[in-house]
């Protein structure tokens, strides 16, 4: 059996036990502790209590009729929908709006995406172009270049060729005006009829002259003329 310490409002007093408190006439609001509890209690919440409280009819002037008690709805419901069923819509609605906002987010990234890539192909298209050009522009150039070069060898060998034959001709008259100088010279040392001493020196001086003209002349060509076949062998 517990012992109970009471209180008034203001301090307590106890222990009692259950005869005593029985004789102190103690009601259902009486504040009530024994040792165990965490706090105190009102003795009609004491289940050890209940045989000996006593009962007070309250003023009749205070009775007010007990309030009716609502109804408990077993089964709660949210804008007249069940409860469970109305987390279950919500639930499936941010579902629903979630993969539609992904799936047009990622259609407005692949449209992005595919933007990019037509840009970068159109980009890489226009370079392309452009390097075909650049290159077909290197290879008309290229081919003009030599067409020109074709053009000025020819022209080259043609000059080469003409001055060549130019120079052979003029070697032949070279070489036949020097035989004939050479017969002068012959004649101007075997003649002596009615030439003086003087005239005859004169003479042989002045074929000498022209035979050493024609052999500088003759030299001048021949040299030219190795030079124009050394260069035309180049050319080849």
């Amino acid at each position: 059996m517990n012992s109970y310490y009471l209180h008034n409002g203001v301090e307590s007093s106890g222990p009692f036990d259950l005869n005593e408190l029985k004789a102190k006439s103690i009601k259902k609001t009486t504040p009530v502790w024994c040792e165990g509890m965490e706090n105190w209690k009102n003795a009609g919440e004491v289940m050890e209590l209940q045989s000996i409280l006593r009962v007070v009819p309250p003023p009749i002037k205070s009775f007010q009729p007990a309030p009716e008690l609502e109804e408990t709805d077993d089964n709660p419901k949210i804008l007249g929908v069940d409860k469970m069923l109305f987390f279950i819509l919500c639930g499936l609605l941010v579902l629903i709006i979630g993969t539609v906002s992904f799936k047009i987010f990622d259609e407005n990234r692949s449209s992005d995406l595919e933007q990019k890539n037509s840009i970068t192909e159109k980009n890489n298209q226009q370079f392309q172009l452009q390097e075909k050009k650049i290159e077909e522009q290197k290879n008309l150039i290229a081919e003009q270049e030599r067409i020109e070069f074709d053009r000025l060898t020819k022209e080259r060998k043609e000059n080469l060729s003409n001055r060549l034959l130019e120079i052979k001709r003029k070697l032949a008259i070279d070489f036949s005006n020097l035989a004939q100088a050479k017969n002068k010279m012959s004649e101007a040392n075997d003649f002596q009829f009615l030439r003086t001493t003087d005239e005859r020196d004169e003479d042989i001086n002045s074929v000498q002259t022209e035979i050493e003209n024609l052999k500088i002349d003759i030299g001048n060509l021949k040299t030219e003329m190795d030079q124009i076949y050394l260069e035309l062998e180049k050319i080849k």
